[in-house]
């Protein structure tokens, strides 16, 4: 595909109007839309902020590439605009940009379009090509510019094929990588090749992009190479450069001055570890434990979404004992759905350690979230123990060395059995009896409360369920909750239960009411969370909480306290313990429904509205 087949005459602006970074996007998103591309203006919209606020795309040299990959695409497409005096936007190098590609790739995109749109960031970097755009007329002129740029790029790469060929030998070896893997991955990758061209140096760059690994780094490549650059803002797995001289950067550094860090990969010294030799990179990774963090969450994610949703269905095909009817699609779905559930925290865990540590941490940390949610740590325990897997495998490879002939059992048995037995002990000595007993001292303290207490015991109940969504508090309440239910319902249950529904029901409606707040994919995790809060699945609030505690967490106790004091001052009554509302519509299961409702939607508008204040936008 070529690029004027994403480039079209009615996506062009030959000269913008915009004066500001804000106004840059705004026109060329306008006009995108106006060209019937997009499927949601405002969407895109936020999805390219949401890409600048990671760090700006002017790339600098005058050249600012707005982009984002995103379902509010309908068509794969690109806008161009153009400013002679120059716009603010941000730019690495300081200077104002002039010209405007927007690359606008849908979530569906094939390989081909991004191809098409990864080769005309290489371009970008040839400065004729951009002085060509600045003095063209019309929009004819500027497609047909691009055209024969793209044409003798490509007749370039047929003839230097040979030379970044998975057969290629290079002194430097790279790898690049953007979180969108669209326009950085090949810029970074392209100004290291003409730095290096430059400099007489031979190199051979990995770029993994949106359309996967290319020109793949392989094991003769290593045994010829002299040091290696990894420029990514994506997580990259270092192993296969254990020992090898590296230098660990941001994708924009390889952009904005490519030399300099080739020289500095080429000063740097072997290193038994994988991690970058040069100070500037050290304090880059210490700096990482928000990375670390939604390394964990992101990977979490889909284990919440997909074994949620199946529980509900589950729940919603064989009711609220579905459990116990073996043998049934209904509880077939619903037993995939607990056992997808389940593995939720183990793979927070594992994720956050692998964040740190690489594969090496993989083992103790999902052996540590699994530890976790069996002592009924909950995911604050599961964070603990993802931290204290991906240091304590850190704190063996610096300070075990064995010799040279025995290196290779440090990955395979050395570390992974170790580290483990360290994670191990702690869940389960340190951390396991304090768990415990916050567990049993929780209980008894609720059981003193009731009678006239009881608005301020739904409070308690609203908090508890609220605080740690699935945690020792939660855990506390709910099974609290449980030992009140007679024959004739437990005020208590009902309040527990409508407390654990609303916090992610809270959030999702957040997500609705206050777009700008969330990320695409929190947008995208809110769709699921209304049916996880409906099936009383508090654990679906745990990916926003996980990813900003400070807001989330104390926005979803409010609600839930409202919903939790509402529902016993209703006198409501549940004779069940679980099923959210799937079991509200079986006789006598629930007493004052009208009112149970009402507490459950009152606390979950208040944490909408709170959590709508006081969140940052994710948009400038």
């Amino acid at each position: 595909m070529k690029i004027t087949e994403l480039l079209t005459k009615n996506t062009i602006i030959v000269e913008l109007n915009s004066t500001t970074k804000a106004d840059v996007i705004d026109e060329l998103t306008n006009k995108l839309d106006s060209a019937g591309k997009l499927n949601d203006k405002n969407e895109f919209k936020n999805a390219i902020w949401e890409r600048e606020n990671e760090f700006s795309t002017g790339i600098g040299e005058g050249i600012a590439i707005p982009h984002a990959k995103t379902a509010a695409v309908k068509t794969p497409s690109l806008a161009f605009g153009r400013s002679a005096d120059g716009i603010d936007y941000d730019s690495l190098d300081g200077n104002k940009s002039h010209i405007f590609f927007m690359i606008a790739a849908s979530e569906g995109a094939h390989n081909e379009h991004l191809d098409t749109l990864s080769r005309l960031s290489s371009m970008l970097m040839n400065e004729s090509f951009k002085q060509k755009l600045m003095n063209a007329k019309t929009e004819n002129e500027i497609l047909k510019i691009v055209d024969e740029e793209e044409n003798i790029y490509l007749k370039g790469k047929e003839t230097n094929a040979g030379t970044n060929s998975k057969e290629s030998k290079g002194v430097i070896l790279a790898i690049t990588a953007c979180p969108t893997g669209i326009a950085h991955t090949y810029m970074a990758a392209e100004a290291l090749q003409i730095a290096a061209k430059e400099m007489g140096i031979d190199i051979k760059v990995e770029t993994q992009g949106s359309v996967g690994a290319e020109n793949v780094i392989t094991g003769q490549d290593l045994k010829e190479a002299k040091a290696v650059i990894i420029a990514a803002d994506t997580k990259v797995d270092k192993s296969r450069f254990e020992g090898m001289p590296m230098v660990v950067v941001s994708v924009k550094d390889a952009i904005k001055d490519a030399k300099g860090l080739i020289n500095e990969a080429l000063q740097a010294k072997p290193t038994g570890i994988k991690e970058t030799t040069t100070p500037r990179v050290e304090k880059k990774e210490r700096a990482g434990l928000y990375k670390h963090l939604m390394t964990g969450v992101s990977h979490m994610i889909p284990f919440v979404v997909a074994g949620g949703l199946l529980i509900a269905i589950g729940f919603a095909l064989g009711g609220i004992y579905v459990f116990n009817c073996p043998g049934t699609v209904a509880e077939a779905i619903f037993s995939t759905g607990k056992q997808a559930f389940a593995l939720m925290l183990p793979v927070l865990a594992g994720y956050m350690a692998y964040s740190i540590a690489d594969r090496p941490g993989l083992v103790p940390g999902f052996v540590g979230g699994a530890l976790a949610s069996n002592i009924g740590a909950g995911f604050l325990g599961a964070l603990i123990a993802g931290l204290l897997a991906g240091y304590v495998v850190m704190l063996i490879k610096k300070y075990i060395k064995l010799p040279k002939t025995l290196e290779g059992l440090m990955p395979v048995l050395i570390i992974p059995v170790l580290s483990t037995i360290i994670i191990g002990l702690i869940m389960t000595f340190i951390l396991g009896s304090p768990m415990k007993a916050i567990n049993e001292g929780l209980t008894a303290w609720l059981k003193s409360l009731g009678g006239a207490n009881a608005a301020l015991l739904g409070v308690v109940l609203g908090c508890f369920m609220a605080f740690d969504m699935g945690g020792p508090f939660n855990k506390a309440a709910y099974i609290f909750a449980t030992g009140t239910l007679a024959a004739g319902g437990s005020a208590i249950m009902a309040a527990v239960m409508a407390a654990g529904m609303t916090p992610p029901l809270g959030i999702a409606l957040a997500t609705v009411i206050a777009k700008k707040k969330f990320t695409e994919q929190e947008r995208e995790a809110g769709k699921a969370a209304w049916a996880l809060g409906v099936s009383f699945i508090t654990e679906g609030a745990i990916p926003f909480a996980a990813g900003d505690p400070f807001r989330v967490i104390p926005s979803v106790m409010a609600g839930s306290a409202v919903t939790g004091a509402l529902s016993m001052i209703f006198g409501c009554t549940l004779a069940v313990p679980h099923g959210g509302i799937w079991i509200l519509v079986i006789p006598n299961v629930v007493t004052h429904l009208l009112q149970y409702v009402i507490a459950i939607a009152a606390g979950t508008v208040v944490t909408a509205l709170i959590l709508s204040a006081i969140k940052k936008d994710v948009v400038e």
